[in-house]
């Protein structure tokens, strides 16, 4: 019996090693993933931000203010606006 004993207990001893490890690894794993799931959530709500400033900034009547304020432009007169109209069926190559 002595003699298989001691290559039992080498044998426990490696697997208990390889126990540890592998828990001790997985720990680390699931830290990382909290970690990268807390990031996740953080870049979601900087999206929704930038969303709602893209928002505000491509609004209409801020983009009309600007024009007008910083850029002099105004509307043109209805007489001044023309409209122009391309036949559907016609090609754009075959208009004149």
């Amino acid at each position: 019996m002595s003699k298989l004993t001691v290559p039992l207990a080498i044998m426990l001893a490696v697997c208990a090693l390889a126990v540890v490890t592998a828990r001790h690894q997985a720990r680390k794993l699931f830290v990382e993933l909290q970690s990268m799931e807390r990031h996740g959530r953080e870049l979601d709500i900087e999206w929704g931000r930038l969303q709602l400033e893209q928002s505000t900034w491509s609004m209409h009547s801020r983009i009309e203010q600007i024009a007008q304020g910083q850029l002099h432009m105004s509307v043109p007169d209805l007489k001044h606006i023309q409209v122009i109209r391309a036949d559907v069926d016609t090609p754009a190559e075959a208009r004149p």
